[in-house]
């Protein structure tokens, strides 16, 4: 029995002594497992904490980068930057928006003869702009960058009627809007009408165009404003423009002999140095400048060699008004001259006009010229078509001395 008991002992010991180890073992293990968790939330904490920390600081790498980039494509236009990654698609259009605009072609479109005679201020009470000048060629004409027009009449209601002068104009200066819904932006006033109703009727001009935004140049309160050089500035290429005219009835309309009044250009020395001044300031110069005999293609002795003088003083183009026709156009040093337009907005009916459009290029080289056909019936001015239109390209062909005119109505030298 002894025995017996000593082995239930034993066992009941060793059962003992298994039971506490398991519980140790147990309490190792959730210590361990407790210790494992601790250091997986440390290890995933710390990890996030420095992924967030490398993410900004490569969002500002990145950041920089592209910066960088968007300098060293600026800095030059030519050369190509190098890039490890690609550049987004908006990126590259927004890099290349200011050199597409510092190389937009200008556009400048000069007319003939305006005078907004009765006929015309009728078909505007009547039907407004469109009964004065057709949508099409309205269209054509605001569409240009700048529009220039010789502007052959006074502004006014006051004044006294030129004496001994069979044609004189004056109109109410409510109808302004004509010309500011033509899109006009330059006005020359250097012509043998803008002083038929006296300096009371040329101020009251002043004063309304002033008060339309629309800048004159060829008359002026005195010397300096008449001779004035108007600067228009588009896509940072500045045009400029001089008017002048070699017509007037009497000497006191000068400028130099009474103000207000006219510039004029009998003796070219005044005109000559104001375009050499000009051409310092602008990148291209438009010499407008009423001369010849009117009604006849053909030119005075001294239309030529003024218009020679004028360009080699620095005009880069030289466009006549007066003869109220068509005269001929002529290239000389490479710079055209037309030696006139003839009348764009006028009296009742009007055979034939050109307006043209010079395109000038980044550098201020005239790129293209063409010409704008039109025609009036019942004192509205349209846009000729088709045969019309091939007629009047082909009688300017014919009456031009080294200069082609195509059927589409471009210019060219011979």
């Amino acid at each position: 029995m002894a025995l017996g008991d000593d082995r239930r002992t034993v066992t009941i010991r060793n059962n003992h002594t298994d039971h506490r180890k398991r519980l140790r073992r147990r309490g190792q293990v959730k210590l361990s497992i407790a210790l494992i968790i601790i250091a997986v939330l440390l290890v995933v904490g710390i990890y996030f904490r420095v992924d967030e920390k490398f993410l900004a600081l490569y969002e500002s790498y990145q950041s920089g980068k592209v910066a960088a980039d968007a300098e060293s494509e600026d800095a030059s236009a030519e050369a190509e930057p190098e890039v490890s990654e690609p550049v987004p698609a908006e990126t590259e259009e927004e890099a290349k928006e200011p050199v597409a605009a510092e190389k937009k072609d200008v556009s400048v479109i000069v007319t003939g003869d305006v005078e907004l005679s009765t006929y015309v201020q009728a078909n505007y009470d009547a039907a407004g702009i469109d009964g004065v000048i057709a949508p099409e060629l309205r269209k054509k004409l605001k569409a240009a960058d700048v529009l220039e027009i010789n502007n052959e009449f006074s502004f006014s209601t006051r004044g006294t009627q030129a004496p001994d002068k069979q044609f004189t104009f004056r109109v109410d200066p409510s109808y302004a809007t004509i010309l500011t819904e033509m899109g006009v932006d330059v006005a020359g006033l250097a012509n043998n009408h803008v002083l038929d109703y006296g300096q009371e009727a040329l101020s009251d001009t002043f004063d309304t165009l002033t008060e339309k935004g629309i800048p004159y140049t060829g008359a002026g309160r005195d010397m300096d404003e008449a001779s004035g050089l108007i600067i228009k500035e588009v896509d940072g290429k500045k045009i400029g423009f001089l008017a002048a005219s070699r017509v007037i009835p009497v000497t006191s309309w000068d400028v130099a002999n009474s103000k207000p009044g006219v510039f004029t250009c009998y003796d070219t020395t005044n005109l000559v140095s104001r375009i050499q001044d000009a051409k310092e300031k602008v990148d291209f110069l438009c010499v407008c400048v009423h001369w010849g005999k009117e009604h006849t293609d053909k030119l005075t002795d001294y239309q030529q060699p003024n218009g020679h003088q004028y360009i080699d003083a620095g005009a880069d183009a030289v466009i006549g008004a007066h003869p109220h026709v068509l005269q001929g156009i002529e290239f000389y040093n490479g710079k055209p001259i037309f030696y006139s337009l003839g009348n764009f907005i006028f009296n009742e009916n009007i055979e034939r006009t050109v307006a043209v459009k010079l395109v000038i290029g980044e550098d201020g080289e005239l790129k293209k010229i063409r010409l704008i056909p039109a025609y009036a019936t019942g004192a509205k001015t349209q846009m000729a078509q088709g045969d019309q239109a091939a007629g009047i390209f082909a009688y300017l062909d014919s009456i031009s001395s080294n200069a082609t005119v195509t059927s589409e109505g471009v210019v060219k030298e011979n």
